[in-house]
């Protein structure tokens, strides 16, 4: 059973969500061949072609692919499906978007953000803000699937796959990139961070997020994040919301600062490796998944906090 799996990058930047996306492919069948498409991608394809169990690599580079657009790429991946029984993606933004146009013109069932794989027709993928777990089989005969990636480990590296070029899909011009505005930041990109520092309503402003939480985030070396409440209130850019509608995220260490912890929230971070919570409602739901829980005022405990990290490293 082949399968292809679609590349996330940034073109000279082969994307963390790939080696995870990869795991699974793997598991639904082999071999696995890797689409890298962009408008010059040959970096991010030499670094998909190292990871281990890929066999082949594929590039296809032209202006078209340059910004993701869906109608493009779409109509490129249709053009290989003759030969492969399963495509693959990552549940980011660019797996969503491209993904279902894909499903819909090979009428098949798109099988979303699987958590686990069964068996090659077979997955879980968790549903209700993730308090229950579906199970989905399908018999369709080409199996689209967006992965979960903070539920599977990343394949190491070690491969040596063939790389090869294939020529562009014509465009069928029903979508123009027009712009786009780019948040720069030294920070770890919120996706892939091993430490995030998430703020919630509770801090009361977008100056006080700023001041409680970047502080923080900046000694530990840590992306940030916010709940929806946050995001919605101001205090914190729409591109680092963690949750359901956010972002989905397991780092090895998550600070939760005055987030109460509805259901849309923990869909996106319970499946972090430690979970620290400090929160001064002791009842805050945010408590039941914390590893850790401190019951107190955030604008007293963190700066405590932030002197014993660095007495810690003196």
């Amino acid at each position: 059973m082949a399968t292809l799996l679609f590349a996330d990058h940034h073109e000279d930047a082969l994307g963390d969500a790939t080696a995870k996306a990869l795991t699974a492919a793997r598991q639904i069948g082999e071999p696995v061949h890797i689409l890298v498409a962009g408008k010059a991608p040959r970096a991010a394809a030499e670094q998909a072609a190292q990871l281990e169990g890929v066999e082949k690599v594929l590039v296809a580079s032209h202006e078209s692919y340059a910004h993701g657009l869906a109608e493009p790429i779409a109509e490129l991946i249709l053009g290989l499906m003759d030969g492969y029984d399963a495509l693959v993606a990552s549940s980011s933004t660019t797996g969503k978007n491209i993904l279902p146009r894909v499903a819909a013109k090979l009428d098949v069932m798109q099988i979303s953000d699987i958590s686990k794989v069964e068996a090659p027709d077979t997955f879980e993928r968790p549903v209700y803000a993730g308090n229950a777990i579906q199970t989905v089989k399908s018999s369709d005969p080409k199996k689209v699937v967006t992965v979960r990636t903070s539920t599977f480990q990343a394949t190491g590296h070690g491969g040596s796959a063939a790389i090869e070029e294939i020529a562009a899909a014509a465009d069928p011009g029903l979508s123009t990139f027009v712009g786009e505005e780019l948040t720069q930041s030294d920070r770890p990109e919120l996706g892939s961070a091993r430490i995030i520092v998430s703020g919630g309503r509770a801090l009361g402003s977008a100056d006080k997020f700023k001041e409680v939480v970047e502080p923080l985030a900046d000694q530990l070396g840590a992306a940030i994040g916010a709940s929806r409440a946050a995001v919605d209130a101001g205090y914190a850019p729409n591109d680092q919301q963690v949750g359901q509608t956010g972002k989905v995220v397991a780092p090895e260490l998550y600070i939760a600062l005055g987030i109460s912890g509805a259901i849309q929230h923990l869909a996106g971070m319970k499946d972090s490796k430690v979970i620290v919570a400090i929160n001064k409602d002791e009842e805050a739901p945010i408590f039941q998944v914390a590893d850790y829980g401190l019951v107190a005022d955030l604008f007293q405990a963190v700066p405590e906090l932030r002197e014993e990290l660095a007495k810690a490293r003196k």
